[in-house]
């Protein structure tokens, strides 16, 4: 019984990681996309672009991770 508590929990945690980094991931890319495509900015990719986008995306993963671990606390 406690195995099975235990791969469950185990499985969870790779699910809820592997949707952590593709939030990132999504994060970090749109806020790329828009820094390069959006009209009226300039189309360069500097290092302020970078940094915002790497907190865009670490914004995006907590946001996923903290959802994900509210509703895993409303289900049980």
């Amino acid at each position: 019984m406690i195995d099975q508590q235990q791969g469950r929990d185990q499985r969870w945690e790779a699910r809820r990681r592997s949707a952590g980094v593709a939030a990132f991931v999504a994060g970090l890319v749109v806020t790329l996309a828009f820094f390069a495509f959006f009209p009226g900015l300039p189309h360069v990719i500097d290092w302020g672009a970078i940094v915002v986008a790497v907190l865009a995306g670490a914004l995006a993963r907590w946001v996923c991770q903290s959802w994900m671990g509210k509703r895993s606390r409303e289900s049980k």
